[in-house]
């Protein structure tokens, strides 16, 4: 198993880190999607809730990991080359997907601390970033429902982006972060 980067692909830890990250972000939105489904105060409301929380903080976790793997092995290089206008843009929505992972449940960490309210973590009790203010908890929360709604179209367009690369400019963005044999 290859864990590191090796051209012409990704390794196994950044793919396998990629689509689990995915899976959870996508379990993450589901769960606050479906909340408003149930009653206030109700128990599924609630669960679905706590598992937002608990999944919003794994993909804080992980991200970390992300960006340690990514440190630690070249990106391998597209073939062929993207064309010096998409590199920016490319580099760009990386910076903003990273973001995304950091800024979001950091956040959602900070609306819990603000409120006053346990942050739950698997059994866990994580604690207070900071000391309780209600304004501030509503302020922080207003950012963070705009950053999901940002990443709503930050991951559309990165799908997007990777289905066109295959399809269209026929280079290996896409398959160099498919599951597979290294």
């Amino acid at each position: 198993m290859n864990r590191k980067n090796a051209s012409p692909r990704h390794g196994s830890l950044s793919i396998g880190l990629h689509w689990l990250m995915l899976i959870l972000i996508a379990v993450v939105y589901a769960c606050i999607e479906l909340k408003g489904n149930f009653p206030k105060g109700s128990e599924t409301r609630e669960l679905l809730k706590q598992w937002h929380f608990m999944l919003g903080l794994s993909v804080f976790a992980l991200v970390w990991l992300r960006l340690l793997a990514r440190a630690l092995s070249p990106t391998p290089a597209i073939e062929p080359p993207l064309p010096t206008w998409q590199a920016l843009p490319a580099k760009l929505m990386h910076l903003a997907l990273y973001a995304l992972m950091i800024g979001a449940p950091l956040a959602g960490w900070l609306i819990l601390s603000a409120a006053g309210k346990p942050i739950p973590f698997f059994g866990l009790e994580l604690p207070a970033l900071i000391g309780p203010d209600k304004e501030l908890a509503g302020q922080i929360k207003e950012l963070h429902e705009l950053a999901g709604t940002a990443g709503y179209w930050l991951i559309g367009l990165h799908a997007i982006a990777g289905l066109y690369h295959h399809y269209v400019a026929r280079d290996n963005t896409l398959t160099r972060m498919l599951p597979g044999r290294n």
